[in-house]
């Protein structure tokens, strides 16, 4: 289960306020936090700060990079924005994230595959969404498809199906795990990632729903998520579903949690 921290991103007030004003010490400290948790790569946004995102997302680079060795997932949906800052990655990165828009296909795709980057693909295209299983399996073949024209592995693929609020769509989380099981057994050797927050927007105690979700996601076949690690009872629910589906050998990723008390 590939864990990616997303606690650096500008959507939220006190990072972006620490980026504006340069707060270095607070960005470090979200990044060790994150990293001490448990996360394997640390998601990096500036995507607030419109004509300025390239030299703000630079800054977060070079200051998370200098406090951890942990490989960063550069999160922009603009191209050029991506291409100007991964010179400054010390580790090869993941990109966050591709569409079926022709555009991000086209000048991302030929970049993950002269980096070896990781990919997260979502199943989107332009103003179209995938709102059904159905939709959801058949967006991700098409980025398979895509991926595999540019020379992308399918073990570097990470595809998003994208749940949408419940609030809105009571239906679109159930389509999100079906389509997850679909994609998973359809594709062999591609993985799912998914952002969890959606799932949970407009309704009261969204931290329960969220945990909720992730677990029946992973006993799906959910093999990656982006979510907050410093949350225990998040991270306890994601550990309690990995063993309990059967990918936990032993339970010895469970019990060495429970003793380090990364969760509760």
């Amino acid at each position: 289960m590939l864990i990616i921290g997303e606690r650096i991103n500008a959507s939220r007030k006190s990072i972006a306020e620490a980026i504006s004003s340069r707060d270095v010490a607070f960005i470090q400290k979200e990044a060790k936090a994150q990293a001490m948790a448990g996360a394997e790569y640390l998601d990096v946004n500036a995507g607030t700060f419109l004509g300025e995102e390239a030299e703000h997302l630079r800054w977060v680079i070079e200051a998370v990079q200098a406090v951890t060795d942990l490989p960063l997932s550069l999160d922009s949906p603009d191209p050029s924005v991506i291409k100007a800052v991964i010179p400054s990655v010390k580790k090869t990165p993941m990109i966050n994230s591709i569409t079926l828009e022709s555009h991000r296909l086209e000048e991302l795709l030929p970049l993950v595959a002269e980096h070896k980057t990781k990919v997260i693909a979502l199943c989107q295209s332009g103003d179209t969404i995938a709102e059904t299983t159905e939709a959801k399996v058949q967006m991700a073949a098409h980025l398979v498809e895509r991926a595999k024209r540019a020379g992308v592995p399918l073990d570097d693929l990470y595809i998003d199906p994208l749940v949408y609020p419940l609030a809105t769509n009571d239906q679109s989380a159930r389509a999100t795990l079906a389509a997850i099981e679909g994609i998973m057994r359809q594709f062999p050797g591609v993985h799912t990632t998914c952002g969890l927050t959606n799932v949970s927007y407009g309704l009261p105690d969204r931290k329960l729903v969220n945990r909720t979700f992730l677990a029946a996601a992973i006993v799906r076949g959910l093999d990656s998520a982006i979510l907050d690690p410093t949350d225990k009872q998040l991270l306890g629910a994601l550990k309690a579903a990995l063993m309990i589906s059967g990918k936990d050998e032993f339970c010895m990723h469970y019990i060495t949690g429970f003793r380090e008390a990364r969760f509760g």
